[in-house]
């Protein structure tokens, strides 16, 4: 077992309260300017080793020169707060109520990166870090974007790291891998004609309305099947010459997510029976946003779900930390429903693990909230996770 990091009153007042000041500090998706600026200021001024913003957008910082590295990620942005009337508080004040810090992005997922900027530094400060180097970054537009961010920041850095880990919220649970994802659409092909006159033309949305039933008859066979996924259509859409016309086109989103031993290729020949005998065809979702920097993202969601063993050297490395940390070992793991940032260096082959303070089924919702104390607890685990590695 490692021995405990010191830890004092002081580091948990600094933590919480640069913690609460990203939380009053507006991000939303194509919007993190300002906490960038924050969270660059707050790692220069604790002593990072090098700090930059890199030109998708994302803060990087940097402490130690070691050869083995340690990679820590949490995503800047969040989603809309929506009406503030409906919160209990602003949604940007950060107030403390009944011991729970309050506002958007409290867990999702500010937190966790509040703890990973100051557990590197206080990792350097403690020398944890001969033969280390350890990155922190707060990364952007992850809730359009899963892991593009990423992608940029390895490229433009040339940085591969021996260890991931994903701050997203989990409760202060391990969390060994989650979902994979697949997102498509489906365009139906029709012959626009005069309202009046329907017969001389094909109604691209009647088309459309047989696929939807397949749709929803196949997520009611994956819900029945052992270990199955989901798949919902989450957008529709047609073009039409106008409100006298037979609608020439139709397109619906869909969203599959995928559970432990399913594939992206079994979702593909799952598309290809949905458009089978219609005037149709499928093309891959693929999605463009601009990050607050201008610079050009691109996204292609077709991601195979994973999870790393329970005896990899990092998931023994988490146990040795969890246990200095908290006194007991990890009673179980967890595994995300969701979708993170995870899948670029997943896909890369670096061991990828999650953990970070905040449940997560408080993200995006009105009244989102977290106790502190698991952010100082993260806070911890990470140094000791630091330690152990």
């Amino acid at each position: 077992m490692n021995h405990s990091v010191p830890w004092t009153p002081a580091d948990s007042r600094e933590l919480i309260d640069f913690y609460r000041r990203a939380v009053r500090t507006r991000s939303y998706s194509d919007e993190e300017g300002d906490l960038v600026r924050l969270v660059e200021a707050k790692m220069g001024e604790l002593g990072f080793d090098q700090v930059f913003i890199d030109p998708a957008g994302n803060a990087v910082g940097r402490v130690g020169s070691g050869p083995r590295v340690i990679h820590f990620d949490s995503h800047m942005d969040t989603v809309q707060a929506g009406d503030p009337a409906l919160w209990r508080t602003d949604p940007f004040s950060a107030e403390v109520i009944d011991g729970m810090v309050y506002g958007r992005g409290s867990v999702d997922m500010k937190g966790g990166l509040a703890a990973s900027v100051y557990a590197a530094v206080l990792a350097k400060r403690a020398g944890l870090l001969e033969g280390k180097t350890v990155y922190v970054t707060g990364s952007v537009c992850e809730e359009y974007c899963d892991g593009v961010c990423l992608e940029h920041f390895y490229r433009h850095s040339r940085v591969r790291p021996d260890f991931c880990v994903i701050c997203e919220p989990s409760d202060n649970t391990i969390t060994l891998g989650h979902t994979g994802k697949v997102q498509a659409r489906i365009i139906t092909h029709g012959v626009s004609a005069h309202g009046s006159a329907p017969e001389k033309g094909v109604n691209a949305v009647y088309e459309m309305a047989e696929i939807i039933q397949r749709v929803e008859a196949l997520n009611r066979r994956l819900r029945s099947t052992s270990g199955g996924g989901t798949i919902v259509l989450s957008h529709i859409s047609c073009d039409t010459a106008s409100l006298n016309a037979v609608p020439s086109r139709c397109e619906i989103y869909l969203d599959r997510r995928l559970r432990l031993g399913e594939s992206t290729a079994q979702v593909r020949g799952e598309l290809d029976a949905l458009v089978a005998g219609k005037r149709a065809s499928w093309e891959p979702g693929t999605l463009r946003r601009q990050s607050w920097t201008g610079a050009e993202l691109v996204y292609e969601p077709c991601h195979e779900p994973w999870k790393i063993a329970e005896d990899a050297p990092l998931t023994r490395a988490c146990n040795a930390a969890y246990e200095t940390v908290f006194g007991a070992p990890p009673a179980g793991y967890d595994f995300w429903d969701f979708g993170t940032n995870a899948v670029v260096p997943v896909a890369m082959g670096v061991p990828t693990i999650g953990f970070g303070p905040g449940a997560y089924k408080l993200a995006h919702m009105v009244d989102e909230r977290c106790d502190p104390k698991q952010v100082e607890d993260a806070c911890r685990f990470y140094m000791q996770l630091i330690a152990a590695l």
